[in-house]
């Protein structure tokens, strides 16, 4: 016979947590009535209001989306973005100035001296791609604890050039690889507190999930089936890099279908239509307006130089066409930005959140100057 000393019970295995679906609690209506507020203003402080609508914009994206019930917060201010942006600018303007007076040199003599100036831009853009990203880590917190990003704009702006160059040589079809390739160097550089992120997407299953968009893809470009085939690829990709997304043991899964897009891109095409008929009436209505109060006929009006020196057909036009703007910009956010985001939220389902329980704050704040650069180069991405 045996005895066995008496010890602690032990306990059953605990049950491992189902995965976690993603969540989107935010209103279109008061989404829809803010960006349209923010045009209004835009139009009013000569397009200076944006920094303050991009902010309310992360805010309201950000808060409204529930992860295990809980929402990140973005602290990111508009006076940050737009400090960021004047001084990017005071930086950029000489280099406009300069690639200008070079770039005319360069057709005077038939040469080829500008390019260097165009590979320069490709590789700051870049530069300031990276360091907008890490600008907006910095200003997201989850349940008390901020995200933030180390590593280098310089040498992420190094390996996208090069893999850039090698999307050229091969047509496009080394694109997979290149963003398997940046995206892994930007995760890594990734954290949640002390949580490091990685990548796991390889480019072979980007590619093989969309392959057969690549030999349609230049026929697509110049037929009505260009926004299907564009945003099949743009499906294809969101699910394989949020499915290869980590933190630690936490990691993300996309179900998103192929086609869950293509009605978001129809329904911006169909506004653009419908915004450029009334454009085009509106232009009409301005030209008999002229006429009238010229006092001749319309077919008269354009013989004289008449039609040149009217004072309403300078102005009017422009207000048309800065309505004609800002309501595509509205259009565009609602479908292209808070409606493409909650699709996107839908088929995103989070396992192993348990693992984000118990980490330590660390990270610093970055500045907004990659996000002014970003603004400066008109590469800023969402």
């Amino acid at each position: 016979m045996s005895w066995t000393p008496p010890g602690p019970p032990q306990l059953p295995p605990q049950p491992v947590p189902p995965p976690m679906p993603v969540a989107f609690s935010g209103s279109r209506n008061e989404f829809f009535r803010l960006v349209a507020r923010g045009a209004g203003l835009e139009l009013v402080t000569l397009g200076f209001y944006r920094f303050w609508l991009t902010t309310d914009i992360r805010r309201h994206l950000w808060s409204n989306t529930l992860i295990d019930g809980d929402g990140p917060e973005y602290t990111g201010r508009g006076k940050e973005l737009m400090i960021g942006f004047l001084v990017a600018l005071a930086i950029l303007m000489p280099i406009y100035l300069g690639y200008f007076l070079i770039g005319i040199e360069a057709e005077h003599l038939k040469a080829f001296a500008s390019l260097p100036l165009v590979a320069f831009f490709y590789l700051f853009g870049q530069f300031a791609i990276y360091r907008a990203r890490r600008y907006r880590l910095t200003r997201t917190v989850w349940r008390g604890v901020r995200f933030w990003m180390s590593g280098s704009g310089w040498i992420y702006a190094l390996k996208a050039s090069l893999w850039g160059l090698l999307v050229v040589i091969t047509l496009g079809l080394a694109l997979p690889w290149r963003e398997a390739a940046l995206e892994r160097y930007k995760m890594r550089h990734s954290y949640y507190g002390d949580l490091q992120g990685s990548f796991e997407g390889r480019g072979w299953d980007f590619f093989k999930r969309g392959w057969w968009l690549w030999p349609l893809m230049p026929f697509a470009l110049v037929t009505v089936f260009g926004p299907f085939a564009y945003a099949a690829f743009k499906a294809i990709e969101w699910r394989w890099w949020l499915s290869g997304i980590r933190f630690g043991e936490v990691r993300l899964e996309s179900t998103m279908r192929r086609s869950a897009l293509i009605g978001l891109y129809w329904k911006v095409i169909g506004w653009a239509m419908l915004l450029g008929t009334l454009f085009s009436a509106y232009l009409a209505l301005c030209i008999f307006l002229a006429a009238s109060i010229n006092g001749s006929s319309i077919a008269d009006f354009f013989r004289t130089e008449a039609f040149a020196r009217s004072i309403p057909l300078m102005v009017l036009p422009g207000i048309g066409y800065l309505a004609l703007a800002l309501a595509m910009n509205v259009v565009m956010r609602v479908y292209l930005m808070r409606d493409l985001w909650v699709r996107v939220l839908s088929s995103t389902i989070v396992h192993n959140i348990e693992a984000a329980a118990n980490v330590t704050a660390r990270g610093e704040l970055a500045n907004a100057l990659g996000e002014g650069f970003a603004d400066g180069l008109d590469v800023a991405g969402f």
